[in-house]
C-alpha cells in the first residue's frame, strides 16, 4: 500500500502560506520523485494571476512532495520530454498554443497514463483540438463580473473537495461553458446561479470536474482568475488535491455520476428514514458525517426497499478500525439478522483477505492488488459503489472493481433489499458520508 505522507501532508500543507520564490520558472526539489509540469503559454488574453499561480504551485510541491517545473516554451511538449512528468497543469492558458506535433506528442502521454490539470482559462484553449476539448472537459462561452459566488461541493470524498463544506463562498470570475460536461465527465462542485448574477446555464453549472480519459487522468477547475485565489488556503488545497489525484497520489471515483438520489446529504432530517438495530449509535457531526460509537449494531435504511440498485457512499476510518455495509437482508433490528441473511462489505484493511476491506465478509477476498493500488489509507475518505442485480453483488472502490460475487446460497437473497453501515465496536470508528442510491431495471421485470 501506498505512503500516507504526501496524502496527510496535503491537507495541511495547503493551507499554509509560505514565503514567495522569485526568479525565473524553474524547478523545484520533491521528495519522493513525482515531477509536475506547469505551462502558461498564452495566444489570447493574458491573467495576471498566472505569475501568483506558478508560484503558489512551486510552493505546494515543495510542501506535499512534488518537483514544479514552470515553462512557456511549447517545445517542451515532446514524447521524450513529456516521459519526465506525472502531470501537466495548464495554468490559464489561453488560445491555440500547440502545433500539430506537440499535439499529438501530449495526446500520446495522455494515453500512457499521464495525468492533466486544467485551471480557469485552461478551458480557453485550442478550441480546434477536439483531443484537448475532451480532455478538458468543456470550452468557455462568457463570464459576468467578478463577484462572490456559493459553490455547491457535489463530491466531498475527492481530494480537491474533501476539506469543504457542503457549500463553499469565494470570489472569483465564474466562467460560463459551452456545454455541460456532467454526462462525460464527475462533477465535483457546482455554481449556484441564484447566488449572484450573470449565470447562463440553466441551473446546472459544473466549475469543478475530473474524470478518466483515453488513459490518463484529468481534474479541471473554473477557479483561478483572480490573483487573490492563490493566497486563498482553501483554493490552494483545492488545487493540491487536484494535483495528486492527476498524479495518481490520491485515488477517486471520477467515473460520471447521474441519476443518484440522497438517502443521506449530511443533515439531520435526511436520517429520518434510517433506523439502529442493536446497541451502539452513530453520531452526527457538524462536517455532514455520520460516526460510529459502540456496538456491535447497525444503522439500516428503512423506509423503503430496493431489489436493483447501485449504492454509492463515502467512508473514512482513523486507524485500524472495523465497518462494513451490509446488503440484501430483510428489514429487522436484529443486527444479527443481517450477518445471517445478508452479506457485508467489508471495512477493514488489516484483516485477512476473505475478511478485509472490499471483500464479501467470509465468503469472497477482494482483488487485493487491485485493492491496494484504489485504497486511499486511514485519515483520508474512500468511496465504494455496491451494485446488486439479482444474486449479483460488485463492488467498486474510488472507481475501480475490486469484487464480483454471486449469491448461490438459497437460504440468502441479495433481492431482501435493505442495507445498512456497521458501527463495530468501542474500539472502531469509521465515518460515513454522502449516502445515495440509484434504482436500477429489475431483469426480467
Amino acid at each position: 500500500m501506498r505512503s500516507t505522507s504526501r496524502l496527510t501532508t496535503a491537507v495541511v500543507g495547503a493551507a499554509v502560506l509560505l514565503g514567495c520564490v522569485s526568479g525565473p520558472a524553474a524547478s523545484q526539489g520533491g521528495r519522493d520523485g513525482e515531477r509536475i509540469l506547469v505551462f502558461s503559454k498564452t495566444a489570447g488574453f493574458r491573467h495576471d494571476s498566472i505569475p501568483d499561480g506558478v508560484t503558489a504551485l512551486k510552493e505546494l510541491g515543495d510542501t506535499n512532495g512534488f518537483t514544479v517545473d514552470a515553462t512557456e516554451d511549447a517545445g517542451a511538449f515532446t514524447s521524450r520530454h513529456l516521459r519526465r512528468y506525472d502531470a501537466v497543469v495548464f495554468l490559464s492558458t489561453t488560445g491555440d498554443v500547440l502545433d500539430a506535433a506537440q499535439q499529438k506528442a501530449f495526446e500520446g502521454y495522455i494515453r500512457k497514463g499521464g495525468g492533466y490539470v486544467g485551471i480557469h482559462a485552461a478551458a480557453d484553449t485550442e478550441y480546434d483540438w477536439a483531443f484537448y476539448g475532451g480532455l478538458a472537459g468543456a470550452y468557455f462561452q462568457s463570464h459576468p463580473a467578478i463577484q462572490p459566488a456559493t459553490v455547491v461541493v457535489e463530491d466531498r470524498a475527492h481530494p480537491a473537495t474533501s476539506a469543504l463544506g457542503p457549500t463553499w463562498t469565494r470570489t472569483d470570475e465564474w466562467y460560463n461553458y459551452r456545454s455541460n460536461p456532467r454526462e462525460r465527465a464527475h462533477v465535483l462542485a457546482s455554481l449556484d446561479e441564484s447566488s449572484y448574477t450573470g449565470g447562463t446555464m440553466n441551473g446546472d453549472h459544473p466549475i469543478a470536474w475530473c474524470q478518466n480519459y483515453q488513459g490518463g487522468r484529468a481534474f479541471y477547475t473554473g477557479g483561478g482568475h483572480t490573483k487573490e485565489s492563490y493566497a486563498d488556503p482553501a483554493f490552494r488545497q483545492h488545487l493540491v488535491g487536484g494535483i495528486l489525484y492527476a498524479i495518481g497520489e490520491a485515488q477517486a471515483d471520477c467515473r460520471p455520476e447521474n441519476g443518484y438520489r440522497p438517502l443521506f446529504d449530511g443533515t439531520a432530517e435526511s436520517l429520518g428514514g434510517w433506523r439502529q438495530a442493536g446497541p451502539g449509535s452513530f453520531t452526527l457531526d457538524d462536517d455532514g458525517t455520520i460516526t460510529s460509537s459502540g456496538g456491535m449494531g447497525m444503522l439500516w435504511y428503512a423506509a423503503s426497499d430496493f431489489r436493483a440498485y447501485s449504492l454509492k457512499l463515502d467512508w473514512r476510518t482513523a486507524g485500524d478500525d472495523n465497518s462494513g455495509v451490509f446488503a440484501g437482508f430483510p428489514p429487522s433490528d436484529d443486527p444479527w439478522s443481517a450477518v445471517n441473511n445478508g452479506y457485508e462489505i467489508q471495512i477493514d484493511a488489516t484483516d485477512v483477505p476473505e475478511k478485509t476491506t472490499g471483500s464479501v465478509y467470509g465468503f469472497r477476498s477482494a482483488d487485493l492488488k487491485k485493492r491496494d493500488r484504489a485504497l486511499n489509507p486511514p485519515g483520508e475518505w474512500n468511496t465504494y459503489e455496491i451494485r446488486v442485480e439479482g444474486e449479483r453483488l460488485r463492488v467498486w472502490l474510488n472507481g475501480v472493481k475490486i469484487n464480483d460475487f454471486t449469491n448461490t446460497d438459497p437460504a440468502r437473497s441479495l433481492t431482501d433489499g435493505h442495507f445498512g453501515i456497521q458501527n463495530h465496536g468501542a474500539d472502531d470508528q469509521v465515518s460515513f458520508r454522502n449516502i445515495r442510491v440509484k434504482e436500477l431495471p429489475v431483469k426480467g421485470s
